[in-house]
């Protein structure tokens, strides 16, 4: 029995140490994200269809596919619509964009573009007027993707970045970190590409983390900019953001502090609005009205009105979970393989079941061996030899993480920029009727 029990002591530390995969994998602060006794990130009453609310005087017209009104600072969801439900985001996604990779360079950072930032720019995109051979800072390319929702900045941004591939799979991980799972990140500007999906509860996740950052608040919250033409040359822009500069007919609201809004043909109006009153701040992110251009900010403005007046005594249903469960700021991106395809094939962070199995096998062959010593030292103790020292078990090799793999997008021509000349001002194009110069199938 003396002879025994180190084995068997020995065993069963083999077993713990195998064991470790299996929860060390797992996000530290996913079980935070979700309430007791469900899997919807922000509560259980988020993931039911249909308006879900705890108070009186919602707005009577709002038409929208889904949408949702929250508290910035302390996290509460006021009121709902189909938070969860998964749609096309359009140029909504560039908050996640933003909120990824804005901290990562300096904002006097100078980059000469090149043919090969703007050769893989989806045609139809909208544009900001981005030119191969001219010098931008950093600060104007983010100008162009705030002001303009500029592709073409985006895609140098992503350049600058390492790639169109990399950058995709970092808005990814840091989805993931931000716990918005309804999120599948194809591209980083937001257009309509099969599979890019986010919804309004993980919109409303992308910015509240983006308005974090100083940078990425000043950038949503202006109104116009100069942007390079080319030599010494300017032309203005205007922040499409119709709630903001009150373009089209609408009144600016007041306290806006921006932050998105998005439009494609597949994907309709979507709009992610942030405003102050009183000390407070609220988030209205709305998706899919049914009607023209200017219902999905007439919509967001109903919603923030009733959020300072009537929902002020609501209840909550549910809240914005906060970020944990991986380093979001710097997420771990496997290298990109060197065989193309159309899109990158995202899985959410987490234990896959390769590492389970890992994790399976470990422990399997650490009691293996630990029986396989205590026989030989029987027998050896039978035979009176000296017993044999015990054979360390195989190491479990480590293989890269799943569903990481990420590809370049398909090339695509890149749009001819006309040159930009002198101060002209260029006019916001926002509504469906409004084709862009460009192609048709995109607008802010």
């Amino acid at each position: 029995m003396r002879e025994c029990s180190p084995l068997s002591r020995r065993a069963l530390l083999g077993l713990a140490a195998a064991a470790v995969p299996l929860t060390a994998t797992a996000p530290a602060s996913a079980a935070g994200a979700r309430s007791a006794g469900t899997n919807a990130v922000g509560g259980e009453r988020l993931a039911r269809a249909g308006v879900q609310v705890r108070a009186a005087g919602l707005p009577k017209k709002l038409t929208a596919a889904a949408w949702l009104v929250a508290d910035r600072d302390t996290g509460e969801v006021l009121a709902s619509f189909n938070a969860h439900r998964r749609l096309a985001p359009a140029s909504t996604l560039k908050m996640l964009f933003a909120d990824t990779v804005l901290p990562k360079f300096d904002p006097a950072q100078r980059h000469r573009v090149t043919d090969a930032d703007l050769a893989d720019i989806p045609s139809g995109s909208s544009l900001v007027g981005v030119q191969a051979g001219t010098t931008y800072t950093v600060e104007q390319l983010w100008q162009g993707v705030f002001l303009r929702s500029g592709n073409d900045a985006v895609h140098v941004l992503a350049h600058l970045n390492g790639g169109v591939a990399r950058t995709v799979a970092e808005m990814q991980a840091r989805a993931e970190y931000l716990h918005a799972l309804d999120t599948h990140v194809v591209s980083p500007d937001g257009f309509d590409h099969k599979g890019q999906i986010s919804s309004a509860y993980d919109l409303t996740l992308f910015a509240r983390a983006g308005l974090e950052n100083p940078d990425f608040r000043r950038h949503c919250g202006t109104r116009t900019a100069d942007f390079p033409a080319g030599g010494k040359k300017t032309f203005q822009i205007q922040n499409t953001d119709r709630l903001l500069t009150g373009a089209f007919g609408l009144t600016p609201y007041p306290g806006l502090l921006g932050v998105k809004n998005g439009y494609t043909s597949h994907a309709g109006n979507t709009f992610t609005g942030a405003a102050t009153r009183g000390g407070r701040t609220l988030l209205v992110t709305v998706m899919h009205p049914t009607e023209g251009s200017n219902a999905v900010y007439e919509q967001t403005a109903a919603l923030l009105d009733w959020g300072f007046g009537p929902g002020r005594a609501a209840q909550p249903v549910g809240l914005l979970a906060a970020p944990g469960g991986t380093d979001g700021n710097s997420p771990t991106v496997s290298p990109v393989p060197v065989r193309k395809q159309a899109h990158a094939d995202v899985t959410p962070a987490g234990p896959s079941a390769l590492r389970l199995t890992e994790g399976a096998a470990g422990t399997a062959a650490l009691l293996g061996a630990g029986a396989w010593a205590l026989l030989r030292r029987r027998r050896a103790s039978t035979a009176g030899a000296p017993a044999p020292a015990p054979v360390p078990a195989p190491a479990s090799a480590e293989a890269p993480p799943s569903g990481r793999r990420r590809a370049p997008a398909a090339d695509t021509p890149a749009e001819t920029v006309p040159r930009q000349g002198g101060r002209r001002r260029a006019r916001p194009t926002e509504t469906p009727a409004e084709a862009p110069q460009q192609g048709g199938r995109h607008r802010r």
